[in-house]
């Protein structure tokens, strides 16, 4: 009887095992210890398995530190307390419980993940004096802004998980134009304590920003003090989530919202997972860009939705000298099944890819009015490479603009904006080819739908160095205009098929 007994107890134990390691048609599966390794299966790239970091199985709760979730009291130092006693522990999960969060700048470390439960909101102040001024990059550039509102920086193993939402306070930092907003909005945003209205149809959060403005190249401003640097703060807006030089690094299930500037930006990291992440910022959001993958490599953007003011899903590495100079290409990256709503681009590249961009998938997306759906961009000056894209099974609908564009001339405008204003960039004067000369080539785009566009596609190169090898299957599109190629050379066709409306 004992024996029968263990032999039972056998099979019971090797059927639970069995179970574990099954799929969701009950058959072994050797993919269900790394539920992301499918995405790094048969590539048209060499590209290592990513996966999710792990953390030791520990967790306080943020209140058990004194913080109070009434939106009123500020939390930065519960925050700071809670981080640093998970930390000296060895890590792991910091649950943030439901409850309005009101927060300073919360810095990670590294094993720690950062779980949000279902009706957690972690607020970020609005007071600029809780935002230190740190050296960084923006737009590519080596410059000086805010500290992030949440940042890491040289950290491995960390992750922001959970059902709740991260909120930047963004209206408190951004500019608006009077042009993206509805009449209503455009009167709140005015009424504003603090706001100057810099035209009648531009308004900046306080004077402070207008003087930076006037000093600025883009968005980058220079000062000659301290004094004069602090004098500019509302300007040096930051990105909300700033990830620079981190490994193995997860954002799960999160509403990432209402940014100062981008969204999400990873700088320099490798093995990053978004997975099932919401991006939004108002459609009106100067420079809110919802992701920023900047100089990463070994990257997965899986089922996630982007809904932003600028571009939704976009791959940069750097600008111009500063960018060479890194030197870092974003590299070996899959976006799959994710969802852009407003923005100015669906998927982008640059126009900051002066360290190059190479090995990218996006395969089973959805644009869906968006500004362009396919949007590459660059200028002179820039330098970089941009080879080995390959986009598959891409839908659309009511696209403003392009469906897909190529501006090798881009001077900082949606491509709606230049086309109100008329722009007309030369395209027949040749200059000579340097190190800063952009060469956009190696890309392959196959089974594209687009219901209802203003042009078809738009390929403008330079003259002195064509886009090249671009090949196109199996597109169809619905659109006001057809499609033009200037400076474009190797351009393969098969079966494209352009519908005037």
């Amino acid at each position: 009887m004992k024996k029968l007994i263990c032999l039972l107890l056998l099979g019971v134990t090797l059927t639970a095992t069995a179970q574990k390691h099954t799929c969701d048609q009950g058959k072994p599966c050797a993919n269900c210890e790394n539920p992301y390794k499918r995405y790094t299966k048969d590539l048209p790239f060499q590209m290592p398995e990513v996966s999710a970091p792990k953390f030791p199985d520990r967790q306080v709760n943020l209140k058990d530190f004194g913080a109070v979730g009434d939106g009123i009291a500020l939390n930065t130092d519960a925050f700071a307390r809670a981080i640093d006693a998970l930390s000296k522990q060895g890590g792991g999960r910091l649950l943030v419980p439901a409850g309005v969060w009101f927060t300073g700048p919360i810095v990670m470390k590294s094993n720690i993940n950062l779980h949000l439960e279902v009706g957690a909101v972690i607020l970020f102040s609005g007071d600029d004096s809780l935002y230190p001024i740190i050296k960084t990059s923006f737009e590519g550039l080596d410059t000086r802004r805010c500290q992030s509102p949440l940042s890491a920086n040289g950290c491995e193993n960390i992750a922001i998980t959970g059902r709740g939402v991260i909120d930047g306070n963004g209206q408190c930092w951004r500019p608006v134009k009077k042009s993206k907003m509805t009449a209503s909005q455009w009167k709140e945003v005015c009424a504003r304590p603090g706001g100057v209205k810099v035209r009648d149809d531009y308004w900046v959060p306080s004077q402070g920003y207008a003087n930076a403005e006037k000093n600025a190249d883009m968005n980058v401003v220079r000062a000659s003090s301290d004094a004069e640097w602090n004098s500019y703060k509302r300007f040096l807006r930051p990105v909300m989530i700033s990830l620079v030089n981190c490994k193995n690094v997860l954002l799960q299930g999160v509403i990432f919202q209402n940014s100062p500037a981008w969204n999400i930006h990873p700088l320099m990291c490798e093995n990053i997972i978004l997975d099932n992440v919401l991006a939004r910022n108002p459609a009106y959001a100067q420079n809110g860009d919802a992701l920023d993958l900047e100089s990463c490599k070994n990257a997965l953007i899986v089922n996630s939705k982007f809904d932003a003011g600028d571009d939704g899903i976009c791959i940069k590495s750097g600008k111009d000298k500063d960018g060479r100079r890194r030197g870092r290409p974003c590299e070996n990256v899959v976006v799959d099944g994710c969802t852009v709503f407003a923005g100015h681009g669906g998927f982008v590249v640059g126009s900051e890819m002066s360290g190059g961009v190479r090995n990218i998938l996006v395969k089973s997306c959805q644009f869906l009015g968006t500004d362009v759906g396919l949007r590459f961009k660059s200028t002179r000056g820039r330098g970089g490479i941009v080879e080995n894209i390959f986009i598959r099974d891409i839908s659309m609908t009511d696209i403003k603009t392009d469906a897909i564009t190529f501006n090798m001339y881009y001077g900082g405008k949606s491509v709606a904006e230049m086309l109100a204003d008329g722009d007309n960039p030369d395209n027949t004067t040749k200059v000579p080819v340097t190190e800063e000369t952009p060469i956009f080539r190696n890309i392959d785009i196959q089974n594209v739908v687009c219901n209802g566009a203003g042009r078809a596609m738009e390929f403008n190169g330079l003259p002195e160095m064509p886009i090249q090898g671009i090949n196109l299957k199996n597109i169809v599109i619905k659109a006001k205009k057809d499609a033009t190629f200037t400076n474009a050379e190797n351009i393969k066709k098969e079966n494209v098929h352009v519908t005037l409306q």
